[in-house]
């Protein structure tokens, strides 16, 4: 409407320079020139306002979309309620249930840790006198762990007992013999070092449960442990208490163990892990 009110007075003015002068014809010219040139700047300023609003209206869809997928959740949520409420409950019964066990055990510790203190002590002082270097003694959780070193039992790669070692295994047997009760494990161990002999033993899977086998016998034959408590066997090179990058560590490794526990059942009781019966 503008441009054409300003097309007309410029028709107008024309119409009329011969009733004006040079200076002002001049001068309607220029104010013509001068309103083509906002009529231009204001058609570029209406196109970028199109794009912007093509834009936002673009955006617009964007945000609408998005909040119905939101409302959609959040319809499918308030649908669930309910079965998330009954999941809530079954969670809180769970939870009620293990926090009634983990008491069960608490209050169950102190009677449990005064049962091994004493069982320890008693065991450790039939074991008071063997204080031999090759002989190591530890109680853990009402278990006696005896380890025994090869050279003190055992020539080297030989499996049969030396003399020398029957002293030890008698004050051993004493100990087995006075828990009649408890379970013997015997457990052959070996350093790295391989063998490779034609006869037995071959390797050191074979030294090792040869040698377990040979300290079982002795107690059975020598001193009187009952066989239906031992169980015997090799570990060969795969249970080492250390490196076996030294000649120390290898002669660490090399040892027969004699472990001396509760039955299966009488042990569980004592460490507190029986299920709970309902």
């Amino acid at each position: 409407m503008r441009l054409f009110k300003i097309l007309t007075i410029t028709a107008v003015g024309l119409s009329l320079a011969s009733c004006v002068s040079k200076k002002q014809f001049d001068a309607l010219n220029l104010n013509y020139k001068q309103c083509i040139e906002d009529a231009g700047e204001r058609m570029r300023q209406i196109q970028d306002l199109k794009g912007e609003n093509s834009s936002l209206k673009g955006q617009n869809d964007l945000l609408v979309g998005q909040n119905n997928a939101l409302k959609s959740s959040l319809d499918a949520c308030l649908s669930n309620a309910g079965k998330g409420s009954a999941n809530i409950d079954k969670l809180v019964g769970e939870i009620n249930a293990s926090n009634a066990y983990i008491k069960q055990l608490i209050s169950g510790k102190s009677k449990n840790d005064s049962l091994n203190l004493a069982l320890s002590n008693k065991l450790k002082r039939s074991l008071d006198n063997v204080a031999d270097q090759d002989v190591d003694v530890k109680v853990l959780k009402g278990v006696v762990l005896i380890s025994l070193s090869d050279k003190m039992l055992y020539q080297v790669g030989k499996y049969d007992i030396q003399p020398a070692a029957a002293d030890v295994l008698a004050k051993v047997a004493k100990v087995i013999n006075d828990y009649d009760t408890y379970s013997v494990l015997i457990e052959g161990n070996t350093d790295n070092t391989p063998l490779n002999s034609a006869n037995a033993p071959r390797d050191n899977w074979d030294l090792s449960a040869l040698r377990a086998t040979a300290v079982a016998k002795v107690l059975q034959n020598q001193f009187g442990v009952n066989p239906n408590r031992i169980t015997a066997g090799g570990r060969s090179e795969y249970n080492p208490k250390t490196t076996n990058a030294s000649v120390s560590g290898r002669g660490e490794n090399r040892r027969t163990e004699i472990i001396i526990m509760p039955k299966l059942d009488e042990f569980m009781k004592l460490m507190d892990i029986a299920p709970v019966k309902k």
